[in-house]
């Protein structure tokens, strides 16, 4: 109960770039909506979900930029952005000037 409702408190303070990077995900992915609003920082991405393979992260990248008006380089993405939701939400959150 507990855990939830610090989840519950968590989900009540997402910021704009939040909110749309889980929107982005469940989209391309095609993940459940309840599997993505338990994404914590630490929850991984690349590797540990089956959905966000090699070909995946193009679509993942284009609908970023798309969606949260960003433009990013090449040599922006690596291993480590799509290391967990965390550093993706603070790359996206920074690209954006948040």
């Amino acid at each position: 109960m507990r855990q939830t409702a610090a989840r519950q408190g968590a989900r009540g303070t997402r910021d704009e770039t939040d909110t749309r990077l889980r929107a982005i995900l469940r989209d391309v992915l095609g993940l459940k909506p309840a599997q993505v609003e338990a994404f914590e920082a630490d929850t991984g991405l690349f590797g540990a979900l089956p959905e966000l393979d090699s070909m995946a992260v193009a679509g993942l990248l284009t609908e970023m930029e798309d969606r949260l008006e960003i433009v990013i380089d090449d040599d922006e993405v690596d291993g480590e952005l799509l290391e967990t939701y965390g550093n993706l939400l603070t790359f996206a959150r920074a690209k954006r000037g948040q």
